[in-house]
């Protein structure tokens, strides 16, 4: 067996609960657990798979963070998201068979291999795992429009504003605090993500600083108060 890979059990997996065996019996577990039979871990800075690359397996994130990016067509690295513990990475595979993005690994991390073929047989098979696939899939679609919303029709302080507090939920949900965050990722990542330039991340987060919303240091954020975080993204059209 590859060193990379290790026998991984779902049924004794604390992230469960975040993950595709949600409400399954034991005996259901027992037959996912022979389909997601390995783990694999990936450096920082490597690729769990590239654009073009034929897709195979949906992979669960363990521990350690990645982000998704596709190039466009004037050659730039443009982040279409970022995926943390308990999310699954490779749904945009399955249309086409093949990858459209990359998958970078933004720290040392760990998934979990999901052949897809075999997670389809068994969803057929358990109504409780297909209705999550299904759940998934829609959690997806809604982040999409989510995203569209942020690029289309926010201001830059509202964009960063939805931004952490997005990030601070999800993170909250895997028992982490809903205050204080390690940010992974780069400040130009966080703007090709949202569709802003370096200068004007920068600007906001020094804004927020400013305005003792948010404390940063470096990559540590301390968000200070929750409620004009909120303000900011609800403000009033127009104002």
């Amino acid at each position: 067996m590859d060193i990379n890979t290790v026998k991984v059990a779902c049924s004794s997996c604390n992230l469960r609960e975040l993950c595709l065996p949600m409400g399954l019996n034991p005996s259901e577990l027992d037959k996912l657990d022979s389909v997601i039979s390995t783990r694999r871990r990936i450096k920082r800075g490597a690729a769990l798979f590239n654009a073009g690359e034929k897709f195979t397996c949906l992979y669960a994130v363990r521990s350690g963070f990645f982000k998704t990016s596709i190039t466009t067509a004037d050659g730039r690295d443009q982040v279409t998201g970022f995926q943390m513990t308990g999310e699954i990475i490779g749904l945009d595979g399955i249309v086409n068979d093949l990858h459209s993005c990359d998958a970078i690994a933004l720290e040392d991390a760990e998934v979990c291999v999901m052949p897809f073929e075999q997670v389809e047989e068994l969803s057929r098979e358990f109504t409780t795992l297909q209705h999550h696939v299904h759940k998934i899939m829609s959690r997806e679609i809604v982040r999409d429009h989510s995203v569209m919303l942020l690029l289309g029709s926010m201001r830059a302080d509202e964009r960063l504003a939805a931004f952490l507090l997005n990030l601070a939920q999800r993170l909250h949900a895997r028992g982490f605090s809903q205050s204080e965050l390690v940010l992974r990722m780069t400040r130009e990542e966080i703007g090709s993500y949202l569709g802003m330039k370096l200068e004007t991340v920068s600007r906001t987060f020094s804004k927020f600083v400013e305005d003792d919303v948010i404390e940063v240091r470096q990559r540590y954020v301390h968000i200070k108060n929750t409620d004009a975080l909120r303000l900011i993204v609800n403000a009033t059209p127009g104002r």
